[in-house]
């Protein structure tokens, strides 16, 4: 459209090549991956730190869930409009506006004296969180003009997304041994101001390609609709069912509801739902949304039963969290090297069945003791969320045609934040379904429970077992729901051979991906 292609944004001098894949796109490179290392960072990095925080804001059930999963909320309902609205006004404007807001947002959430400004501080961190992706990915995309360079950067991209998660609850858990919780957000400023210096220098504007609008009704239908519909639930598993929840969570089915039906209207819609009639597409989709579920909840249940069950210093517990960090990162590194020559449907059964018996090895755990099977638990759950980061956008994108790969690697890039944000809000739901009715009833959490005066040993070990149980029942939901996805992989996926020609039909689907994933 002539509106958002006008000739002074683009003349040649403007985008003249600056050494592509020289130094300047490395060294541009190293500045994109801050930002990038600290959404995803900022995404788990409370995990370990929700014990400090319950002591001193002292949360209710409802309000510990909000703070850890708001942010992800935010950051996935409003990562695709983003990248329209990018892609309209300009990526770099808008990756250094969100850097900015996000710097200021951490800094609010460091010093919230409350339960409730500490959410809206973590919300207003998720909207920044949004800009700075699929901005950060068409940037870079920018940067490395040859294909083949492209390809390694944007794997050093999916890697650091990767390694923010896994790293974020052992950087957590080092930072509170030494300072109080808010440190976890102030670490931070030093890389946004790093990068506010340094991405003029080494960094240039995209021009836009796509044309449209953002359709600020879908956006506000999917955004109150996945808010309210999972305030509902996790007040109701929470607290009991009230009034209150009881025509909030309807209420946000109903916008989710009439969210789906106008994007099949729209000439450029939020989320293009016809892309789900292809059953490739639809697992790769749900396996970058399910293991996020799975790894955010148990990682953040874990956290407390080591600490708040086990009695354990968070630094050892953020210790005991490093070799399944290490091994997620590994796994997203090697994994490129060996899907071609054992096939991405060979690849999505190891990763969800390594997820499930990884999963499955927390039910071993107990009051008394666990932390071997922790450790283990992780460690081979970590191979399957690393083969998840590394194959799912390929994937989706190489499930549908190449003009369609951008809607594709955006809805892919969607799935993975609004997995990490559900996982907490549904599976940590039902744990504190669980505490609630079998613990002692003297306060709706575990940790609340244990800070009351004069408790009675009885009554502690109560409460402990009542959390375990919970912890347990979450973990088989998570791992049943893992083995249904890896048996519905195994009859829908194509073999090698028909991957090889799906590779011929589609060429270049990495090198299209890389220019569009995030629009």
């Amino acid at each position: 459209m002539s509106e958002q292609h006008t000739p002074e944004r683009h003349t040649p001098e403007r985008h003249a090549p600056r050494t592509p894949s020289g130094p300047s796109a490395w060294l541009g490179l190293l500045v994109v991956l801050g930002p990038v290392l600290l959404v995803s960072m900022d995404g788990s990095i409370l995990y370990l730190a929700m014990p400090r925080v319950s002591q001193d804001l002292t949360p209710t059930a409802d309000q510990a869930l909000w703070t850890l999963d708001v942010y992800g909320f935010a950051v996935g309902s409003l990562l695709i409009a983003f990248g329209t609205v990018g892609d309209r006004y300009g990526r770099l404007k808008l990756l250094t506006i969100g850097a900015t807001v996000f710097g200021l947002a951490s800094a609010a959430s460091a010093f919230a004296p409350s339960p409730e400004l500490l959410i809206a501080s973590r919300a207003l961190m998720g909207v920044a969180g949004a800009t700075l992706l699929p901005s950060a990915l068409a940037v870079l995309s920018e940067l490395f003009t040859d294909p083949r360079r492209r390809a390694q950067a944007i794997g050093v991209f999916a890697a650091a997304f990767a390694a923010g998660f896994a790293i974020g609850p052992v950087v957590g858990g080092f930072l509170l041994e030494r300072f109080w919780w808010g440190s976890v957000f102030l670490i931070n400023l030093p890389v946004i101001a790093l990068f506010l210096v340094f991405a003029p220098v080494l960094l240039r504007e995209v021009g836009t390609t796509r044309p449209g609008r953002v359709d600020a009704l879908s956006v506000a239908a999917s955004s109150i609709g996945l808010l309210a519909l999972v305030y509902g639930l996790k007040h109701a598993a929470a607290e009991g069912p009230s009034p209150l929840s009881v025509l909030v969570g309807p209420g946000g089915l109903v916008l989710l509801t009439l969210f789906v039906r106008r994007q099949r209207h729209l000439e450029h819609p939020l989320v293009d739902f016809s892309l789900f009639r292809d059953r490739v597409f639809t697992i790769a989709i749900v396996t970058g949304l399910l293991p996020l579920a799975a790894w955010s909840a148990t990682a953040y249940l874990s956290g407390v039963y080591l600490q708040s069950v086990l009695g354990l210093p968070v630094l050892r517990a953020a210790l005991l969290a490093l070799p399944g960090a290490v091994v997620l990162i590994v796994s997203c590194v090697v994994t490129p090297l060996v899907v071609d020559r054992v096939g991405k449907r060979a690849i999505l059964l190891v990763c969800h069945f390594s997820i499930a018996a990884g999963l499955l090895f927390l039910l071993p755990t107990a009051v008394t003791g666990g932390i071997g099977w922790y450790v283990a638990s992780t460690s081979v759950a970590g191979l399957g969320y690393g083969i998840s980061f590394s194959v799912v956008a390929d994937t989706a994108v190489g499930a549908v045609p190449a003009e369609r790969a951008g809607a594709a690697g955006a809805i892919a890039e969607t799935g993975n934040e609004i997995g990490n944000a559900l996982g907490i809000a549904l599976i940590g739901s039902l744990a504190a379904l669980l505490f609630r009715l079998q613990g002692p009833g003297l306060a709706p959490t575990l940790d609340e429970t244990l800070q009351l005066p004069g408790l009675a040993a009885t009554v502690v070990t109560d409460a402990k077992s009542a959390f375990v149980t919970g912890l347990h029942a979450a973990v088989t939901v998570a791992a049943f729901l893992h083995l249904v996805l890896g048996l519905l992989a195994l009859r829908w996926l194509p073999g090698t051979g028909k991957e090889e020609r799906a590779r011929t039909v589609f060429p270049g689907e990495g090198t299209e991906y890389a220019r569009s994933a995030s629009r």
